[in-house]
């Protein structure tokens, strides 16, 4: 089969033929109908991940169609649409039986523990616990941000930062999630400022429900945000990831406010100072959001299904697998050039 294939980190990436991957016995082989360019793929392929191991091929929010299934599989059939989260859970450790397989302790994840969906098939373990048939009503583009961006997102509006009617809501960074977020937090009747260094990012922000646009070039940003809500906002998502726009993030709250981190934060970002001293004295409330269980998409897909959100509005390019190689391809140039909105590739 066709697939992109990262050779060294950091290096253009190239579509060549690849071995058709092996249908594990308790999992499926799905066909990519369209998935996803987010900005952990860019992580992935820039060496910021410590589990990816060469040669790879990335990819990993997607929608398709299964091909085959594993003796051990009971309810997922060939022939089903279907999609997946990121992180697919053991549901077995404790971790799951808990009730958190988002953050499960055997976790496999395609595109970073294993060869991912940039490619025209894909392979995924435990099926049974981690596919999520699709409904009639959501087609292939429109599913495949669900896995990782939109799913995050909801998420964190809904169970970490609890957003509820005229709620202030900051959103840091408006790619794909920050988007996302703004139009979840937005549809719940949330009061939502969209915070971007694009003008173009800021603007499709405003289409999909923010009220208030700040340009968080502005060395005034913060304390913009902070007169606009009276005084802060009461949840503030940091959708791109980095020290500056998690600092931010949480010197926009108002006191007893909610932070959720969304963006990842890698290389020498890991480290960034959280003001603790802050977070004590105002009782702020941190939360880190690692994507949603497949257990929890019946209720988000059921909003989509209804109207009351809308994920493929948030498509704003479709490409192929051979737009994403080179040196100027969309992997490898987003990490300075990110795209506005989502790009899905169809394979």
């Amino acid at each position: 089969m066709r697939a992109l294939v990262v050779d060294a980190f950091g290096t253009p990436p190239a579509v060549r033929e690849v071995p058709e991957p092996s249908c594990p016995p308790d999992g499926v082989v799905i066909e990519v109908r369209a998935t996803g360019l987010c900005r952990s793929d860019w992580h992935g392929w820039a060496g910021h991940d410590p589990d990816i191991r060469l040669p790879h091929v990335p990819g990993h929010e997607f929608a398709g169609v299964v091909t085959e299934i594993g003796a051990k599989v009971g309810t997922v059939s060939v022939g089903q649409r279907v999609t997946t989260p990121f992180v697919c859970a053991c549901g077995v450790c404790a971790t799951c039986r808990a009730g958190a397989p988002q953050v499960c302790e055997d976790q496999f994840q395609p595109g970073f523990t294993a060869w991912g969906s940039f490619a025209e098939r894909v392979a995924i373990p435990r099926a049974d616990f981690n596919v999520v048939p699709l409904p009639d009503e959501l087609d292939f583009v429109m599913a495949a941000g669900l896995g990782c961006r939109f799913a995050t997102a909801y998420r964190a509006v809904i169970a970490h930062g609890r957003a509820g009617a005229d709620d202030w809501v900051a959103v840091f960074g408006c790619g794909g999630v920050g988007l996302a977020a703004t139009m979840i937090a937005a549809a719940r009747g949330a009061r939502v400022i969209a915070v971007d260094i694009s003008r173009a990012a800021l603007d499709l922000a405003a289409q999909f429900g923010a009220q208030e646009l700040v340009d968080s070039s502005r060395a005034d940003a913060v304390e913009r945000i902070r007169a606009v809500t009276d005084g802060g906002a009461h949840v503030a998502i940091d959708a791109l990831g980095s020290a500056s726009t998690c600092q931010a993030s949480i010197a926009s709250l108002r006191r007893r406010g909610r932070h959720v981190q969304v963006g990842l934060m890698l290389g020498p970002d890991a480290g960034a100072g959280v003001p603790m001293d802050r977070v004590i004295a105002h009782e702020l409330e941190i939360y880190g959001s690692h994507g949603m269980a497949a257990a929890d998409y019946p209720a988000m897909l059921d909003e989509i299904a209804s109207g009351r959100l809308q994920p493929g509005s948030l498509v704003t390019g479709r490409i192929g697998l051979e737009d994403l190689a080179g040196p100027d391809g969309a992997l490898a140039t987003m990490g300075d050039a990110p795209p506005t909105g989502t790009l899905v590739v169809i394979p």
